[in-house]
């Protein structure tokens, strides 16, 4: 049950994020998740928010590898992936730790990284 909980949860989270959503994607993290960036962090939402207000919106055309979701116990989920875009063949990678709240499933860690060319 909470891995097709989180499952959904993460895919409206991309489609979320895609579409550069901003107050969308946020919703997806509890007040005080951290979140580790490629060049950036944020503790907490009021930060996150003015992070993401900043960044323009994702290239065009992002693409998920690997996506693995695996539950840990009734309340906690951890989704891992690899994200990349066309005409490259670099491959980043993105990891969530998922945590079932009185408000439904939220995001409490994130932390996304690349690969230094």
């Amino acid at each position: 049950m909470e891995i097709d909980e989180v499952t959904a949860a993460f895919e409206a989270y991309e489609r979320a994020l895609i579409a550069n959503d901003v107050d969308a994607v946020l919703s997806f993290f509890a007040p005080g998740a951290i979140r580790f960036g490629i060049a950036d962090q944020q503790d907490g939402l009021e930060e996150q928010a003015r992070w993401r207000r900043a960044q323009g919106p994702l290239p065009p055309g992002r693409r998920l590898k690997d996506t693995t979701i695996r539950a840990y116990g009734m309340g906690t989920v951890i989704v891992t992936t690899l994200f990349g875009y066309p005409g490259t063949d670099v491959l980043g990678r993105q990891s969530q730790t998922w945590v079932r709240l009185p408000e439904g499933w939220r995001i409490v860690h994130a932390h996304v990284s690349e690969p230094r060319a």
